[in-house]
């Protein structure tokens, strides 16, 4: 299994410490870059030095919110092939088809149980660490 370089755009911080719990408590070796929101991770990923092989993305965020962050992903020619993951607690049709017609990689829904969101995260990270992804 590969490790990941992970990148998590999530606007709560509660919700940071969970994944980061997760990945602990799942004995992970990936590495989690932090964006508080859409902004923030635009200039993470236009700095271009070190890109993530995936990102977590929340929908429901302050300045640029997931859709507006993913349009701006997909017109960029280097960035628009990370595959990008929306983890939400929307489970808005509109917001699923807006996404999936920008060109996610999937949609997650966070759970409210903390067991049924660790296994929903292992079984994501599990799938991407096996995954063959494009070194950019």
């Amino acid at each position: 299994m590969n490790t990941l370089n992970i990148l998590l755009i999530e606007d709560d911080m509660i919700e940071v410490m969970k994944l980061n719990r997760t990945i602990s408590k799942l004995q992970l070796n990936h590495k989690i870059i932090e964006a508080n929101n859409g902004e923030e991770a635009l200039k993470i990923l236009r700095k271009k030095e070190k890109l993530p092989d995936i990102i977590l993305l929340d929908l429901n965020m302050p300045k640029i919110n997931g859709i507006e962050f993913l349009n701006m992903l997909k017109k960029d020619d280097t960035l628009r092939y990370i595959p990008t993951i929306v983890l939400t607690t929307s489970n808005n049709q509109k917001d699923l088809l807006e996404c999936y017609k920008i060109g996610i990689a999937g949609y997650v829904l966070k759970p409210l149980k903390y067991e049924t969101y660790v296994s929903k995260i292992e079984k994501l990270l599990a799938y991407w660490s096996i995954n063959e992804l494009k070194q950019i």
